[in-house]
């Protein structure tokens, strides 16, 4: 099976880069399963339900997520009731949600694991504990597992690629929303990227309006962030995976680029 994995979608311009693109490079590429980090779908921060929507519908088959999760008052409301969206596995017990799910999918069955670092992060529930029993389970089931570990330590993401080599297909990093170039299928089969990047406006930071952040450095005061306009790009990894074993068998990386005058919309 051939996977898509796309890094964190920021706002409008991701959405609509990714609704006007994936269609067409899941046939050219000729993927058969998606997934995209969406926790910075809704104005940058956060996804709502509208937002999640427009990803499938888009062609993602699982949303994961990081810690902007809870930033929209309304995710209380429906995250319980998507399987498909997913939180951080490692928040504590009887937090709203799911960080795991195994999707039926063209006669597989696939699981994806959703994690958060603790370094520099909010410090919640151990997430290498928490994967390992989680792959586990999964493991009873299918062979075939994805995990993002949204992490802002490079050493945190990298670790967990290690840890789980030889147990999971992919492991890879988002948060960082910079693509990193050390993609590679590690020595027990498992294909690892540090940080797929992210989906949205280039030429802001982190995808927000650069004169506001800018600005926010030079006179330490608070800022409304807007997300930036102008060119566009979609950074991602496409995973070859054997059915049977689940080991990674090629990488790809892909970071595809729109001038402001020739976004495709």
């Amino acid at each position: 099976m051939r996977c898509l994995l796309v890094g964190d979608v920021v706002g409008r311009p991701g959405r609509r880069i990714l609704s006007s693109i994936l269609p067409k490079l899941k046939k050219e590429k000729q993927i058969d399963f998606v997934i995209v980090n969406g926790e910075n779908a809704a104005g940058g921060f956060g996804i709502t339900e509208e937002t999640f929507q427009e990803l499938i519908k888009a062609g993602a088959d699982v949303i994961t997520s990081g810690n902007h999760i809870w930033d929209k008052r309304d995710i209380g409301f429906f995250i319980d009731a998507e399987a498909r969206l997913l939180r951080p596995a490692n928040y504590p017990p009887g937090t709203p949600g799911s960080g795991s799910v195994i999707v039926e999918h063209k006669g597989l069955k696939i699981g994806v694991i959703n994690l958060a670092g603790r370094v520099f992060l909010e410090a919640i529930d151990c997430p290498f504990r928490k994967a390992r029993e989680i792959v586990e389970e999964i493991r009873q089931k299918t062979s075939l597992i994805f995990v993002d570990i949204h992490a802002e330590a490079t050493s945190e993401k990298a670790a967990m690629g290690y840890y789980l080599d030889g147990l999971v297909s992919v492991v890879v990093g988002t948060h960082t929303h910079v693509p990193t170039g050390d993609e590679r299928i590690l020595s027990g089969g498992t294909a690892y990227q540090t940080d797929l990047g992210m989906t949205g406006p280039r030429d802001g930071i982190l995808g927000v309006d650069k004169d506001i952040i800018i600005g926010k450095f030079l006179e330490a005061t608070p800022r409304r962030f807007e997300i930036a306009e102008g060119a566009v790009w979609l950074c991602g990894l496409i995973v070859d995976i054997d059915e049977e074993s689940g080991n990674a068998l090629q990488v790809e990386r892909i970071r595809m680029e729109w001038e402001a005058d020739k976004l495709p919309w």
